[in-house]
């Protein structure tokens, strides 16, 4: 008999069930992107990564404080690089020619996601990376390629993280009971910290999360849906061989981010809202398909 060749990674039903009335907002790393990108083919209602991706627990952090808040970003916010003005606090996408159009990209979203937050039921926040670069004393979400020895590259540790992310989710559960937590880290290695620094990278991000839903659920009145689920471990685990990446070796290929969508619905969706889901991504592909070679348009 033929041993089997993966390692099954088993994926618990979440306390929670989610349908296409379920408001979703979703942080995080580009992982967070794929997930989301499906949800929103599927029909769900999706407010995907309003600050664009971001990859450490802090810029996300600091994120949903500005969500909560409704607290636009100013001009001071702004730093000109590349002919280009761009938000320490956003990714790259929402960088503009001008300061006016910056900040009316940034501050829409923002305005957008805050209403999002207020009736949404789940809460997707993917971690990606426990190091940061600082700048001027403040932890910055994106570069923006200004030069590197403007700022301090330091890893966070997992006392850091549970100490920014305690508050938050006390603050997010007394304004927002009726939101669940979906807590992931994101598979993708950041090959610029190395090996080994990467490994310590994901292995904190890990122990934190871990150590605040294994804190909530001690409490009597705890986060009831604050969970943990394993796309980390899908892919690294379930999937560990080279087909199911991309190119660079480090992104999971378009198959593992499908497997990894399979599991999640399963987990998240009773058969009917899945099954709805994938004719509606069905639907949308055909919609975005463009012919080879179109019909001619008939004489009139």
């Amino acid at each position: 008999m033929m041993p089997p060749l993966t390692t099954s990674v088993p994926v618990p039903h979440m306390p929670f069930r989610i349908d296409f009335a379920t408001g979703i907002v979703s942080l995080g790393s580009c992982f967070a992107d794929e997930i989301g990108k499906r949800l929103r083919d599927g029909d769900f209602y999706v407010e995907l990564n309003p600050f664009g991706t971001l990859y450490n627990p802090a810029s996300i952090a600091a994120a949903l404080h500005r969500l909560i808040d409704d607290r636009e970003i100013t001009a001071d916010d702004l730093v000109f690089q590349d002919d280009l003005y761009h938000s320490w606090h956003h990714h790259g996408s929402f960088s503009r020619p001008t300061p006016e159009e910056t900040l009316e990209a940034c501050n829409g979203r923002i305005h957008q996601a805050h209403q999002a937050l207020g009736s949404a039921k789940l809460l997707m926040v993917t971690f990606g990376s426990a190091w940061v670069f600082e700048h001027e004393g403040q932890v910055v979400a994106n570069c923006h390629k200004v030069p590197q020895q403007e700022f301090l590259r330091r890893r966070l540790s997992v006392d850091d993280i549970v100490a920014l992310w305690r508050p938050l989710l006390d603050e997010l559960h007394a304004l927002y009971p009726q939101l669940a937590v979906l807590f992931s880290v994101s598979p993708i290695r950041h090959m610029a910290d190395g090996l080994h620094g990467n490994q310590l990278s994901k292995s904190t991000l890990l122990l934190a999360i871990d150590e605040l839903i294994t804190h909530y659920s001690s409490l009597i009145t705890h986060h009831s849906s604050l969970v943990y689920y394993p796309a980390y471990e899908l892919v690294l685990d379930e999937l560990r061989d080279y087909r199911y990446f991309g190119p660079d070796m480090c992104h999971p290929s378009d198959l593992a981010v499908e497997i990894v969508w399979e599991h999640f619905q399963r987990a998240t969706m009773v058969g009917a809202v899945r099954q709805q889901a994938q004719f509606n991504r069905k639907q949308h592909k055909q919609e975005r398909h463009i012919p080879l070679h179109p019909a001619p348009t008939p004489a009139v």
